[in-house]
């Protein structure tokens, strides 16, 4: 980072900007602050995100202000039974005496915010699936390379399920974070109205170019992190695994299906941008805690005796933890 003369500059560099960033964006999104955390984490992370939450709760407005924050080009996507591969990815067209020419779809973008990511078919997910692991498009045949940084937001409506076409586990687990979004407080709610329903006009102040965010990620896996730490991480994705040597009652009685080895990547991934943000040069165990309700719930699969039982996955994980 030519900008400072150390990481530790640029650490506290990070995390100083993670405060003003958190202030800009309070301007306009009253409470919600463990969602803003984990969706800052994710972005410096270099990983994507699932809001899962009913509607109205502004899911779409805390998106474009972060986007708007971060100075960042901005796209939302509205996903629809009809919505082809080609509507998100671009297509190619014919101009007379030029040939075939490339029109680049809204996947082209640093932020996407992909709303009701469950309510069109599959083939239309996957485009957008590929499109957030390779971070390119392919077209026709011709690879086209996404600008960093690049970040999808998708959000999902948890009550209507009729008509969706839910996202099957392989594709989760692409996403770094499931982060649920509730209803405000009774506070916030009152706060929310008088800032709607009035003439207040506030303006979010740029603080983070493209550049620099790329650059503070980078900086991310510079981080060092002690060896019980990342093996604490592990091991917590270990004990996910019903019928393995680690795996405690809870697990094997309530679990069908454990977390995978990239949940233990970006438990690690997390726990030192949770570090950082919060002014520490180095992750602890309660980093790791910090992050692991949001990257461990859509990793592990419970069986019907938990559904019969009524035992939330987040239940299992905070035994675990």
């Amino acid at each position: 980072m030519s900008k400072y003369n150390s990481d530790v500059e640029a650490v506290d560099a990070l995390s100083a900007k993670y405060k003003v960033l958190r202030q800009e964006i309070s301007k306009i999104i009253v409470g919600q602050d463990k969602v803003i955390e984990t969706i800052l984490i994710a972005i410096f992370s270099d990983g994507h995100s699932l809001l899962v939450g009913v509607p109205g709760l502004a899911k779409t407005l805390l998106v474009n202000t972060i986007a708007e924050a971060l100075d960042l080009q901005f796209k939302r996507i509205q996903f629809t039974p009809d919505l082809m591969p080609s509507d998100i990815t671009g297509s190619e067209i014919y101009e007379q005496g030029h040939g075939f020419k490339f029109i680049k779809g809204p996947i082209f973008s640093n932020i996407i915010l992909a709303d009701e990511i469950n309510r069109t078919p599959p083939k239309t997910q996957a485009a957008l699936l590929e499109a957030m692991q390779e971070r390119a498009v392919t077209a026709a045949g011709h690879n086209y390379k996404l600008d960093r940084p690049f970040f999808v937001l998708a959000t999902q409506n948890p009550i209507e399920q009729e008509g969706t076409y839910p996202l099957p586990e392989a594709q989760l687990d692409r996403f770094m974070f499931n982060i649920v979004v509730d209803y405000p407080t009774y506070a916030e709610e009152v706060e929310v109205v008088k800032n709607t329903t009035s003439n207040r006009n506030v303006k979010v102040e740029k603080q983070l170019t493209a550049e620099e965010i790329v650059a503070f990620q980078q900086l991310i896996r510079k981080v060092p992190i002690a060896d019980n730490v990342l093996e604490y991480a592990v091991t917590l994705v270990h004990k996910t695994r019903p019928g393995t040597a680690l795996a405690p009652d809870t697990v094997n009685n309530y679990l069908s299906w454990g977390a995978g080895p990239r949940a233990s990547q970006f438990l690690v991934l997390g726990a030192k941008c949770h570090a950082v943000l919060h002014g520490k040069y180095s992750p602890d165990i309660e980093d790791v805690k910090a992050v692991a309700l949001p990257i461990l719930r859509h990793r592990v699969v419970k069986n019907y005796k938990a559904e019969a039982e009524g035992i939330s996955t987040d239940d299992i994980i905070r035994k675990l933890l």
